[in-house]
């Protein structure tokens, strides 16, 4: 709970003081108490991880950095935390969804398949060995499929119609923060230096692949759920109070905003880190630290704070659906 990322207003529970809000339990406790009874790890399992965003003013190349590796090693220390209280511990298991809608947010499954695969080289160096990875890869497998007939599958089996999602966004407070998150995310994304189209012509494919990214998001999350009955189901986005999924933060700071370390890079200004645009950090003056033979994050020479949005905060692109 120290670490929830709720949707704005969603502290404001019944429960007084610092006590936890029984609503904002329920969805997950009892899942939590079988597999303490049963003296067995409590299993999560998140979505996300998928790749790094093709815009280079963000990031700093297509595999995963100090960026990444730092939420990891906070997730991992929260299993060592749960450890402490639990014995068997807790597991975490990322769901690397970046094959899943490859096609919609224009990155290469080459990209996908370098990022996953140094992704699961800093899973394995972790002290806790408390996090694995699962990705459309092993559903690939499973299936004897290729990665493209997959994501057809996930489509025709639990995908939603572009009707059905534009209506949510409309009437739903909490789908349309999402929808206007990821239409930003998609937009900055294509504002690379080798674009031909307008602004505005983005901005309408980034509202049109939007709703794609949603569709095939939530088709990947319910197979998840399927395949992970038992597991508590964690979300990177802000999850309201009562949410059947918990929204996590990656980070102890929790100042970064919408910022993930797919979309940013990491910044160390007075030995704190926190996450940035990569042309934020370059505009600042901060050094770049190469590790291992390549780009891995950036270290401030003067205390700049973080102006990052909070993420509270309605975002302000796309505030009309379409």
């Amino acid at each position: 709970m120290r670490h929830r990322r709720g949707a704005p207003g969603a502290w404001r529970c019944d429960t007084p003081g610092d006590a936890p809000c029984e609503r904002c339990l329920l969805p997950h406790l009892e899942t939590v108490r079988q597999r303490v009874r049963a003296g067995e790890p409590v299993v999560f399992v998140l979505p996300g991880f998928p790749c790094k965003s093709p815009n280079p003013a963000k990031v700093l190349g297509v595999l995963p950095d100090r960026a990444e590796q730092l939420a990891l090693e906070f997730l991992d220390g929260l299993c060592a935390r749960i450890r402490e209280i639990h014995p068997p511990g807790a597991r975490i298991v990322l769901c690397s969804d970046g094959r899943v809608f490859s096609e919609l947010i224009d990155v290469p499954d080459a990209h996908i398949t370098a990022y996953q695969a140094e992704l699961g080289r800093m899973l394995t160096a972790l002290p806790g060995g408390a996090l694995s990875l699962f990705s459309a890869d092993d559903l690939a497998e499973m299936r004897g499929e290729p990665h493209e007939r997959v994501r057809a599958w996930l489509d025709d089996h639990y995908g939603e119609s572009a009707e059905e999602l534009r209506a949510q966004v409309r009437a739903d407070a909490e789908v349309l923060r999402l929808y206007r998150a990821l239409t930003r995310f998609l937009f900055e994304d294509r504002l690379t230096p080798e674009r031909t189209e307008s602004r505005s012509a983005l901005q309408r494919e980034a509202r049109r692949r939007a709703y794609g990214v949603i569709g095939r998001s939530r088709a990947w999350g319910t197979l998840v759920s399927a395949h992970f009955p038992e597991a508590v189901r964690l979300s990177i986005h802000p999850q309201d109070c009562g949410s059947p999924k918990f929204g996590i933060r990656l980070s102890a700071r929790g100042e970064d905003g919408w910022l993930t370390p797919w979309h940013a890079v990491a910044v160390e200004r007075d030995g704190v880190f926190a996450l940035s645009r990569r042309s934020e950090a370059e505009a600042e003056g901060a050094r770049l630290v190469h590790r291992d033979g390549r780009p891995s994050h950036f270290v401030a020479t003067r205390t700049v704070p973080p102006a990052r949005e909070s993420a509270d905060r309605p975002l302000a692109p796309a505030a009309r659906p379409t």
